[in-house]
């Protein structure tokens, strides 16, 4: 889903600022989709200008005015009809994956700090997602935490259960060994 996309779904739910469409990205949304301002700006002026938000300006005392979204009847249209198309296949960035399929090149004790860390990043992320009321969010985001508390908890289970191949593969390093 592009940038575009999720600007519209999120001022589906009401008016926003790009700064609040970028907390929203940040909050509820940040486990499986990202955008900088740097995106989300220039989004907001290619849907303003194909007629699919309007905005309102409210004056602020020192500041430039203040630049608030509204989804219009064809972006809602123009919504629906990408939320209709079916789904593109999940995808994985990780850069903590990307490092421990070259773990044969790392130090054991970097390794460990690594897969400490990690595990940490869970134990935060599940805890900011079990602090939120699934019963006060509409269904969707309701199934979307779910989902987001299921991928980590597998991620944090997997990781305690087989960090034993990460030490045993850091330890062994023969790449690493032979550079040395």
């Amino acid at each position: 889903m592009n940038v575009k996309t999720m600007c519209l779904g999120v001022l589906s739910i009401g008016e926003a600022t790009g700064y609040e469409i970028k907390k929203q990205l940040e909050g509820p949304f940040h486990h499986f989709y990202q955008a900088s301002f740097g995106a989300i700006y220039p989004a907001l002026s290619a849907l303003l200008a194909d007629g699919l938000v309007s905005v309102r300006e409210e004056p602020q005392d020192g500041k430039p005015d203040k630049k608030i979204y509204a989804l219009s009847e064809t972006g809602r249209a123009a919504l629906l009809a990408e939320l209709s198309r079916p789904p593109g296949p999940d995808r994985v960035r990780s850069e903590f994956l990307a490092q421990m399929v070259f773990v044969e090149l790392l130090a054991d004790d970097l390794v460990a700090d690594f897969v400490a860390t990690r595990l940490e990043h869970y134990e935060t992320q599940l805890a900011g997602l079990r602090g939120i009321d699934p019963d006060r969010l509409p269904p969707g985001r309701r199934f979307a935490l779910g989902y987001g508390l299921a991928v980590y908890e597998a991620g944090n289970a997997y990781l305690r259960a087989n960090r034993h191949l990460l030490d045993d593969a850091a330890r062994t390093a023969p790449a690493r060994d032979a550079a040395d």
